[in-house]
């Protein structure tokens, strides 16, 4: 855990816990709404763009059907719209939040529905997060299982929404996400 600097007083690194804390409660809670709708056309990214700093960036792991750094609310709500495009729903089972002021680990149960099979996948994801100012800087997700994210949507349904093979790599080390 951090330590605090003398001047500094331990309400306010209580106060940046409990903004964060906020701050991924609200966030969930649109991500959650936003995938149940359909993504794009059916739901209003506005909830999820007010929790994102202008620089956030998700890195989403090789091996998933989403893999890549998508970078600016701009290229989260692409990828909100593939998820939306994937998925028919997403349940959070079980959430624990490990709040370090603004830095963050959450661990979470997941129930995905996909869409095109209608498949049931439950699982593991850790996050790693930042938080800075209020709003979500950084996510790096772990999925327990990638291969699994990929069998449960379909291969077909991954070709068409991701452009891809699921599994395969779509762009070189270092590059963003080519959406």
């Amino acid at each position: 855990m951090t330590q605090h600097a003398a001047s500094t007083p331990p309400y306010a690194y209580e106060d940046d816990s409990a903004r964060t804390r906020a701050v991924l409660e609200r966030f969930y809670e649109a991500e959650r709404a936003y995938v149940a709708a359909g993504g794009p056309g059916r739901a209003d990214f506005s909830a999820l763009a007010a929790c994102l700093a202008p620089d956030v960036v998700l890195h989403q792991s090789p091996g998933l059907p989403y893999a890549g750094a998508w970078r600016g609310p701009a290229g989260m709500e692409r990828f909100m719209a593939v998820m939306g495009r994937l998925w028919r729903s997403m349940e959070f089972l079980e959430q624990r939040q490990l709040v370090d002021g603004e830095e963050v680990v959450v661990t979470s149960r997941v129930r995905f529905t996909a869409r095109a099979t209608g498949r049931v996948l439950t699982t593991t994801i850790v996050q790693l997060m930042t938080v800075r100012g209020g709003r979500i800087r950084e996510v790096r997700p772990f999925y327990w299982d990638p291969a699994a994210v990929a069998e449960t949507c379909g291969q077909d349904a991954v070709r068409e929404v991701c452009g891809r093979e699921a599994g395969a790599e779509p762009f070189g080390p270092g590059t963003g996400h080519p959406a």
